[in-house]
């Protein structure tokens, strides 16, 4: 395996949920069971780390896990010690995501990019267009089919982006992008995706399984 040197100036961020019963995947307890989802966040967030491996093989970059639960401890025991971890910290999504940017831009990043790993389809190939895609453009984003997004990606803090923003709601990804207009950034939308947090989700998740044990 080709380990090319991280490249902390194209730096990746993975937003995750230690996977603790009853805490995680809440809208899929009612098919799956507390342990099922807690289950399924911890399956999803392997298949996330595993494209971002695939990643790596590709282009130089670096890599930082935020987490909510559980602790370092227990991030360390389920996903290794070759990752950085640092607690996601305390607020909604939206400051929790300005005070990663802003670590990660402050560590000398130059290219910035937050995903979550609700979305089996992020896989090494778009997060490679993400980053190219930062070369030319001030935002890039990955719209999710529910009208959330999946993918931010940024070349500089832009604390504005992530205020007065309803989190979990259909409008996050449009205004986003009315926000990214008024402050007169350049922005590209990568290819629409879908979400695995209901239970009429799930079938996506198995598709993307089946995909990855075909090759």
């Amino acid at each position: 395996m080709l380990n090319l040197p991280a490249n902390p100036k194209q730096h990746l961020i993975i937003f995750t949920r230690y996977p603790e019963p009853g805490k995680t995947k809440t809208r899929l307890i009612p098919v799956l069971g507390s342990v099922g989802a807690a289950n399924l966040q911890r399956q999803m967030t392997e298949y996330t780390i595993f494209q971002v491996e695939e990643l790596q093989k590709a282009i130089a970059i670096s890599v930082e896990v935020r987490f909510t639960g559980g602790d370092l401890q227990l991030m360390q025991d389920w996903l290794g010690l070759d990752l950085v971890y640092h607690s996601q910290g305390e607020g909604d999504l939206g400051s929790r995501m300005v005070r990663s940017l802003g670590n990660a831009f402050q560590s000398g990043a130059e290219n910035v990019i937050i995903i979550g790993t609700d979305c089996p389809g992020v896989n090494a190939q778009i997060l490679a267009t993400a980053f190219e895609n930062l070369h030319a453009f001030d935002l890039v984003l990955g719209p999710a089919s529910d009208g959330g997004y999946y993918l931010i990606g940024l070349r500089q803090p832009m604390p504005e982006l992530f205020v007065k923003i309803e989190w979990g709601t259909a409008q996050v990804f449009q205004k986003t992008v009315d926000i990214a207009q008024k402050l007169n950034l350049s922005h590209v939308n990568l290819s629409l995706l879908a979400d695995v947090d209901r239970p009429e989700d799930l079938p996506i998740w198995e598709q993307a399984l089946a995909g990855k044990m075909e090759k």
